[in-house]
């Protein structure tokens, strides 16, 4: 199959007429938008514009408030609890981040987790928000119930990821993992593809190992036994009650200090999602020489990736480095974007009266693109 790739500069335009279309204002459709094309240029196809249908279904069934007015609930010099008031998440997350950025400038750390949250997108750009001030951030959500914990067959976790940053030359360290084997969206991929997923991603309705996408998506979708394993796969022998118990230290970062929902509890109907975030930034600082601090990781991290690599193997990468390089590639060659999600962007166009055509630009001219 040919991937088809498009101009950066105008699939940004794109997502920005879609939400406006959608009733969100230009700052907000800025900051989303930014969100999910910064995942694309990271290579994660399955929080970029993928995400598109998301965000309409939760404004169509009404679990996503297009008129919230989030607002802190509780604030202390270090902290903050926002509640979202069920917003799209990106914007509710900048400002959360933003805040735990100002308190770490000013007390050395800051801690803002927010409850009656949506989708925020990948976790990555909110703790990268903090490196690019010459801060560590940190980034955790919880999601609905996805992930079975170990031993169990019914889905009771998230795949709750959490995202590291801090910079570093040449390449950021930037950290950003489900705590479950995958995301929810490498499933949708998988099946937008057409392919099998590997044996260990996920389980059945009888909790055996499945390699069929469709049969644990559908397990997940019904709410009944089945669902995605966490991070280390089956059982202990490699590690899965580590993925475990990873699951559930973002439920106590996000959920329980929050007062909001853990995830067995999240998008438990349609209509109600209220899925909850935490945001730490620290300025490293309080240890030290900042710019020795940097030095000192940014040589370590060259260590690794001079160190010998398997046999077989290309090189030995660190954490943030793929993303940077996937971004150049794309801001150059254009992003990937496969059919059934191309569908599925022509049918919201389509329902908002959004001229395809204009802002759908393939980079290979010579590949036949039908904007209709």
């Amino acid at each position: 199959m040919v991937e088809k790739r498009y101009n950066y500069e105008s699939l940004k335009e794109l997502s920005l007429m879609i939400f406006q279309k959608l009733g969100y204002s230009n700052e907000d459709s800025s900051c989303i938008t930014d969100v999910l094309l910064t995942a694309d240029l990271f290579g994660i196809e399955s929080h970029g514009l993928q995400r598109l249908w998301l965000y309409q279904y939760g404004l169509d069934t009404g679990r996503i408030n297009l008129n919230a007015k989030p607002r802190v609930i509780k604030e202390t010099k270090l902290s903050a609890v926002i509640d979202a008031d069920d917003a799209i998440g990106h914007p509710t997350s900048v400002k959360a981040m933003s805040m735990s950025m100002d308190k770490a400038k000013t007390f050395g750390v800051g801690i803002v987790v927010v409850k009656n949250s949506t989708h925020f997108g990948i976790a990555g750009y909110y703790s990268q928000m903090a490196a690019k001030e010459g801060l560590l951030g940190i980034t955790m959500t919880n999601t609905e119930a996805l992930v079975v914990p170990t031993y169990g067959k019914r889905a009771m976790l998230g795949t709750n990821p959490i995202a590291i940053s801090m910079p570093a030359k040449p390449y950021p360290f930037l950290l950003d993992m489900s705590t479950s084997v995958v995301p929810r969206g490498k499933l949708e991929v998988h099946i937008k593809r057409e392919q099998p997923i590997p044996l260990g991603w996920g389980v059945n309705e009888e909790g055996e190992v499945s390699d069929n996408p469709n049969e644990v998506n559908e397990c997940i979708s019904k709410k009944i036994c089945g669902g995605i394993l966490p991070l280390g796969g089956a059982g202990e022998t490699f590690g899965g009650h580590k993925g475990y118990g990873l699951a559930l230290a973002v439920e106590i970062f996000t959920a329980i200090l929050s007062g909001g929902y853990t995830s067995d509890l999240v998008r438990k109907r349609q209509n109600v999602e209220k899925c909850c975030h935490a945001f730490i930034a620290i300025d490293y600082g309080i240890f030290g020489d900042k710019k020795y601090i940097e030095k000192y990781l940014s040589e370590f991290l060259q260590k690794l990736r001079d160190s010998e690599k398997a046999k077989g193997a290309s090189r030995v990468y660190t954490h943030g480095e793929k993303e940077i390089l996937n971004s150049v590639d794309r801001m150059k060659n254009g992003i990937i974007i496969n059919e059934k999600t191309l569908k599925e962007i022509k049918d919201i166009c389509k329902r908002y009266n959004v001229p395809l055509r204009k802002y759908l630009i393939p980079v290979q001219n010579d590949l036949y693109v039908d904007n209709r």
